[in-house]
């Protein structure tokens, strides 16, 4: 469950560079940018799709403008995996993840 993000994958002029488009904003009119060898700080959804993308492996570099993602792959590395990244970033529910039930946001009984 959550929310899918619809992501198109877009090659681009410049070698070792990919854009992927989505279907919503991440940083509103913001630019974020990110580079491996930095801590990404904070939890807003861009930092932790930063932080997905460089546990991935093979990415020196990420920018982010509102619903654009600009990843730049490391020597010899290729884009593959990356736009199911993107796509999961508002999934919530994933294997091995109980999912909540309706008496889990039940008041409590008096005297609890």
């Amino acid at each position: 469950m959550g929310q899918p993000v619809s992501v198109i994958e877009k090659p681009s002029t410049v070698d070792g560079v990919v854009r992927f488009e989505l279907n919503r904003t991440l940083t509103g009119t913001g630019h974020e940018r990110y580079l491996a060898d930095q801590p990404v700080e904070d939890d807003r959804p861009p930092d932790v799709l930063a932080r997905r993308l460089f546990e991935r492996g093979g990415i020196d570099g990420i920018h982010i403008n509102s619903n654009v993602v600009t990843v730049h792959l490391a020597s010899g590395a290729d884009s593959e995996g990356i736009l199911g990244i993107i796509e999961d970033l508002y999934t919530h529910y994933r294997p091995g993840v109980r999912v909540p039930t309706p008496e889990d946001f039940a008041a409590p009984a008096d005297g609890d």
